[in-house]
């Protein structure tokens, strides 16, 4: 935790990644106790999922990436992924589940809402822009790196800025990796080993976390995304 608050991450911040973690561990293990794990198993996942090769698989897929793409945090969606593929299958659908909400979104707001974003927040397009224009790959990367922020909001804000959607799409799948890893191991823990694999899950939180705001402090170029996020990261202006 130490090295966490001196990287600039405060700790009320980790103290929300790891509450969420704890509260999905929770919703798993009161699944499994109370048997309705093995009904969501038999009536849903098995019978929807499970043994239905890609037919299953695009199930997860839509349904993950519409979640995702209306506001539901994606953690829960990767957790999701982990209980019913386990860790390395898991990673790799709630990845492009990931991916795909962030294309619905984006496109939504690029094709359809953007009268609608620019009006509620065209100060934040402006600094999204700004903060992006450089290299929108790297910077997408950035933006998904760090354990703050609206997924929802960026996807929106960034479907309505000048940032081309290739490059943004393949550093938004990259920067979502750590925590997708972090969710879907969570995930995965509820059939096995859950002891080793929650505590798996918060070591890599922290890890990312502090990753990402290193990177965010070092890569930013004096560019702000927003004044609330440097806030929370503890960003100096002019640093």
């Amino acid at each position: 935790m130490t090295s966490a608050v001196s990287a600039g991450l405060k700790p009320r911040l980790l103290l929300k990644g790891l509450v969420m973690i704890a509260s999905l561990a929770a919703f798993g293990w009161a699944l499994k106790m109370s048997g309705l794990a093995d009904m969501l198993s038999e009536h849903w996942i098995d019978a929807e999922v499970k043994g239905h090769g890609l037919t299953g698989r695009l199930i997860f897929l839509g349904l993950g990436g519409g979640m995702i793409a209306v506001g539901v945090p994606r953690q829960a969606v990767c957790f999701l992924g982990g209980y019913a593929f386990g860790f390395l299958e898991g990673t790799a659908l709630a990845s492009l589940a990931s991916l795909f909400g962030c294309v619905l979104c984006f496109f939504y707001a690029r094709l359809l809402g953007r009268e609608l974003v620019m009006h509620k927040f065209a100060a934040r397009v402006r600094k999204l822009d700004d903060f992006l224009k450089e290299n929108p790959l790297s910077m997408a990367m950035l933006i998904r790196f760090l354990p703050v922020g609206s997924n929802l909001l960026t996807n929106l804000v960034c479907g309505v800025s000048s940032v081309p959607a290739l490059p943004f799409f393949a550093g938004s799948t990259v920067g979502y990796l750590p925590q997708t890893a972090v969710f879907v191991l969570l995930g995965s823990g509820v059939h096995v080993d859950p002891v080793l694999r929650i505590g798996a899950s918060v070591v890599l939180f922290l890890v990312s976390a502090v990753m990402g705001v290193v990177l965010y402090r070092r890569m930013r170029h004096g560019h702000s995304l927003d004044d609330a996020i440097d806030q929370e990261v503890e960003v100096e202006e002019g640093e």
